[in-house]
């Protein structure tokens, strides 16, 4: 017996595939955020690398500058003072060496002979040991830096350039340069550069978070648009009207959307015309659909209306149609609780198949629980069709179980899936010769162990069937052991609660 809870009485209930929760615990860092990020880094890194190009470049170009100033005018004071070392002209080296020194740029001047010893000085000037150590290894004019004890941070350079008289070196003139104006330049420079990199920074970041904003939207749209096709929601689509790559996509996008809602109309219709389970094993193989079956053990069930031909005449078409539909989709929903489904309607009888195309080991306890709990339904809604003045209807009901054909049978044009055999044939036959509110089964089914346990039946009389060789004996099915009639006779009252809540 089968148990069920209250989605099962609906028959048009999608299951939900479980959602793949391994992502819960990660950051989501949103892809606006992405972007700003990147653009801000590359323009901060482009500035930050112009910005240490133009201050390298500077500082060589002010190098370049004040060397080239020092030794043009270390040259030009060493040609003035030749001819007043010559001539021990020390008043006037002096004189020279004050207006030199007067100017803002340097620091200092000093004048020694070629015995190393000082001739004239005026402002810094480093020490006599210092000057000696540095044109030890050379002779030729040379630029060297230093600074001073009192103020270590103040770097000055000195220019040395000889003083010649016909090649011969009579002397030298050291004048010390201030770099203080180059080096503050330099701060300068620094300091405008660091600050339009982090206003450029700024604005980068602003500019990047706009930007990034406006170029996620249509891909957060896409996000909403692909979860919404998660849940379902075929019908939605992206209002993006751009002449680019994503307006492309969206509009495949929106193309595949049309396709899936054209699909999943197309495969509720066709489960409406054939049984679910049949629908989704054929909708799984569509490339190998063809004609043909195989020899399966299955069950099949034949629920005919007693007296059809008469209720017909006196009911008006809509009101048979609706009786059928009525009654029919009382039996689909039972037939489904016992792992069923609808072969096919055939005029006022149903054809219910158990075992097919899914096998179950218990189709044929299924299909005589199935033919029981009909009988038992149509009982109580008969009840309640006559407490509302509408004509009652019962059912004979055939049950057999065996070997049969499954499969696709009919032409290429036209064909349809379905069960053949000696065991439908007597299933049809057991139902013609039943009467209202009977089951009957033949003896070898009621034998079965799973069946005999869960049944009660009473023998009923020796039939011949058509195709047989000798009679078989049949047997009238009554109900199921008191220990399953409970359940059975509650999920009887949820489907007739269901019918009662639906038409209120």
């Amino acid at each position: 017996m089968n148990l069920m809870n209250e989605h099962d009485l609906n028959p048009n209930t999608k299951q939900i595939p479980p959602v793949n929760n391994d992502n819960r615990f990660k950051i989501r860092v949103p892809i606006a955020i992405k972007l700003a990020l990147a653009i801000t880094l590359l323009i901060v890194s482009g500035m930050s690398t112009l910005g240490f190009i133009i201050l390298e470049n500077q500082k060589i170009v002010l190098n370049q500058q004040i060397n080239d100033m020092g030794s043009t005018v270390a040259r030009q004071v060493s040609i003035s003072a030749s001819e007043m070392v010559l001539s021990g002209d020390t008043l006037g080296l002096q004189t020279l060496v004050n207006n030199l020194v007067d100017n803002q740029r340097i620091k200092g001047a000093i004048v020694i002979s070629d015995q190393n010893e000082i001739l004239v000085k005026n402002g810094l000037t480093p020490s006599i040991g210092y000057i000696q150590h540095q044109l030890s290894n050379k002779k030729t004019s040379h630029i060297f830096e230093w600074s001073t004890v009192t103020n270590p941070h103040d770097k000055l350079i000195c220019f040395d350039s000889p003083i010649k008289f016909k090649q011969l070196i009579a002397g030298h003139i050291i004048i010390t340069f201030s770099k203080q104006q180059m080096v503050q330049s330099l701060k300068n420079s620094r300091f405008v550069i660091i600050f339009a990199t982090i206003l450029m920074s700024l604005i980068a970041i602003l500019l990047a978070f706009v930007m990034s904003r406006h170029l996620s939207k249509p891909i957060h749209n896409l996000v909403d648009a692909s979860k919404a096709i998660g849940k379902g929601d075929f019908k939605f689509r992206l209002n993006e009207r751009r002449n680019d790559e994503i307006g492309e996509l969206a509009c495949a996008f929106n193309q595949m959307a049309h396709g899936l809602l054209q699909k999943t109309q197309v495969e509720d219709v066709f489960s409406r015309y054939v049984s679910s389970n049949v629908a989704q094993k054929l909708l799984k193989n569509l490339d190998n659909i063809e004609l043909g079956g195989k020899h399966i053990t299955a069950s099949v069930l034949f629920a005919d209306i007693v007296g059809f031909t008469g209720i017909s005449e006196k009911l008006p078409p809509e009101e048979i149609t609706n009786l059928l539909n009525e009654y029919f989709s009382h039996i689909a929903i039972i037939a489904k609780l016992h792992n069923g489904h609808i072969d096919k309607f055939m005029g006022d009888c149903a054809m219910v198949v158990f075992g097919v195309p899914d096998y179950s080991e218990n189709h044929s306890l299924n299909a005589v629980n199935c033919a029981i709990m009909i009988r038992e339904t149509v009982t109580k809604l008969n009840d309640i069709r006559l407490t509302q003045n509408k004509i009652p209807i019962h059912f004979k009901i055939g049950v057999n179980s065996g070997a049969m054909i499954a499969g696709n049978l009919g032409s290429n044009d036209r064909m349809e899936y379905t069960v053949i055999g000696d065991p439908v044939n007597i299933a049809s036959r057991l139902a013609g010769i039943a009467e209202s509110d009977q089951i009957i089964i033949l003896e070898e089914l009621y034998k079965q162990s799973s069946i005999s346990k869960h049944i009660i039946a009473n023998k009923h009389k020796v039939i011949r069937v058509r195709g047989k060789q000798h009679p078989v004996s049949t047997w009238l099915v009554d109900s199921v052991k008191p220990d399953h009639k409970k359940l059975m006779e509650q999920q009887i009252n949820n489907i007739l609660s269901n019918l009662t809540e639906s038409c209120t």
